[in-house]
């Protein structure tokens, strides 16, 4: 009988569950994309019952296709966007107001008031982030103070919190388990990275009771077993990651100083600082790559709210393109950009800026200017955000030499080598795109002994192509002035 891994990943526009075999070889992939809510400017809204039932759909689907291919499933990794926060009743389920998505800012005001109340020291050195709507602790606070709902709940010891991993490891497992892991709870606000322990004292500052937290567990770990009644069978639960920490493990990066960064509805980089925590002096973040036996590997992170999501919005609501797969020939038909530049700050601004008061602009258009010097100028921030990160990287003293990437704009060729060629480093390009859940599935993998160490899962890793820069020094510092000054007048 074949032996399989599950991986469900769950991300910001879509789920997806995917077989894998123990090699790390794709078998089946089965994914559907999920709505958006934007119920006020600013605010990011998803169902968690749409989340759940798409998830419960797709893993059936997923473990019949085991069943015709002679093959038992031995374990599922959970991978999921990470801030993303939902509070549901203890009793049966039922979420008390919607997941509130980590690209909603309806929280903008309380973050400058815990600042003005000078928090922002002490929570960046337990927790290695800054004050930021982007994290789930400032969405709970939310929650409580207008969903009454919630209050009620809270009085009779029935409220539950979770990021979405610990909302379908709740779901899968009947409510017997209510789990997160490390990379989930570091991205809360709330978890000292320090300790490994939730903090008293920002819970207190913050006002969000202890009790209806989840339990933190190792990124390899036991996180229960689905319930027959559920999903048919009984199947452990090894392995759970946050996207972008499941991707690095995808990479195999696990030495320290190794980077990946993936493209998907947002772009993220992080660097393996190994046993060492870093706090950088240019605003990027400090957070956990991943547990393991109770030992945190640590890294730097910088995020970029909207990548994959700007070209979903020329698809869904500026209708310039059918599919993400017209970008690459329609910036291939521009010699050049025209000097046109976006900022797709439209979720604010991450690293390093952190202004989520930021919105975007389009700057240096002519008579001239065409629907596809927009699109290509759309792509072309990617690269320009990317840019920002790695310049952030160099200054905190750190020389990154190559990056692995992945995700769903680097199918992109001609992305790929403008990335290179903006940020000047060798970019690689894995074999298997599904870093992501490839990374989770192969940790539950680790977890129930198909591996005996990280070596053996860094030595599944093979890459595709290198592109390498290609741009001349004067061309590259000519495009980068132009994306300074639009920076400039986004956060003027």
């Amino acid at each position: 009988m074949k032996k399989f891994l599950v991986a469900i990943d769950q991300g910001t526009t879509s789920t997806r569950v995917i077989l894998f075999d123990t090699k790390g070889n794709t078998k089946f992939i089965s994914q559907f994309e999920f709505k958006q809510y934007f119920p006020k400017n600013g605010w990011v809204e998803h169902n968690p019952n749409e989340i759940w039932q798409t998830t419960l759909k797709l893993l059936k689907k997923v473990i019949k296709k085991a069943k015709k291919l002679n093959g038992k499933i031995l374990s599922i990794g959970i991978t999921n966007q990470r801030e993303t926060t939902v509070l549901w009743n203890k009793k049966n389920g039922k979420p008390v107001y919607n997941a509130i998505v980590w690209q909603d800012r309806r929280t903008q005001k309380y973050c400058q008031h815990l600042k003005k109340n000078n928090y922002e020291n002490y929570i960046r050195k337990k927790t290695g982030l800054f004050i930021d709507p982007y994290f789930s602790a400032t969405k709970i606070r939310w929650v409580l103070d207008n969903v009454k709902k919630s209050k009620l709940l809270l009085k009779s010891n029935n409220l539950l919190f979770g990021t979405i991993d610990t909302f379908l490891i709740w779901k899968l497992t009947k409510g017997e388990k209510h789990l997160t892991e490390a990379t989930n709870a570091s991205r809360t606000m709330l978890f000292n990275i320090n300790i490994n322990q939730w903090d008293r004292n920002i819970l207190k500052k913050l006002r969000i009771p202890y009790k209806i937290l989840p339990e933190v567990k190792n990124s390899a770990d036991n996180f229960g077993i689905t319930d027959r009644k559920v999903i048919g069978t009984k199947i452990p639960i090894s392995a759970v990651l946050g996207d972008q920490q499941a991707a690095a493990v995808g990479q195999a990066c696990f030495d320290k100083g190794s980077i990946k960064s993936t493209y998907g509805t947002g772009a993220f980089v992080i660097m393996n600082t190994g046993s060492k925590k870093i706090l950088s002096k240019n605003k990027l973040l400090t957070t956990i790559c991943y547990r393991l036996n109770g030992k945190n590997t640590y890294a730097l992170e910088g995020s970029i709210f909207i990548a994959g999501a700007a070209v979903q919005w020329l698809r869904d609501k500026m209708r310039l393109i059918n599919n993400a797969n017209e970008t690459e020939k329609i910036a291939q038909s521009k010699k050049d950009n025209e000097g046109v530049y976006v900022v797709p700050a439209f979720s604010g601004m991450g690293a390093p800026y952190w202004r989520p008061d930021a919105r975007g602009i389009i700057t240096g258009l002519t008579r001239n200017s065409d629907w596809k010097i927009f699109v290509r100028a759309v792509v072309e921030s990617v690269a320009y955000q990317s840019y920002d990160l790695f310049e952030s990287m160099k200054k905190d003293g750190l020389k990154p030499k190559i990056v692995k990437v992945d995700g769903g704009m680097v199918a992109n060729n001609w992305f790929s080598q403008f990335l290179s060629d903006i940020i000047n480093l060798n970019v690689v390009r894995p074999k298997v795109q599904e870093t992501t859940a490839l990374g989770v599935a192969l940790l539950a993998a680790y977890q129930i002994g198909e591996f005996k160490s990280l070596k053996e899962i860094q030595n599944k890793w093979k890459k595709d192509r290198v592109f390498s820069p290609k741009l001349n020094k004067s061309a590259r510092n000519n495009l980068l002035q132009g994306w300074k000054l639009a920076i400039r007048k986004t956060l003027a």
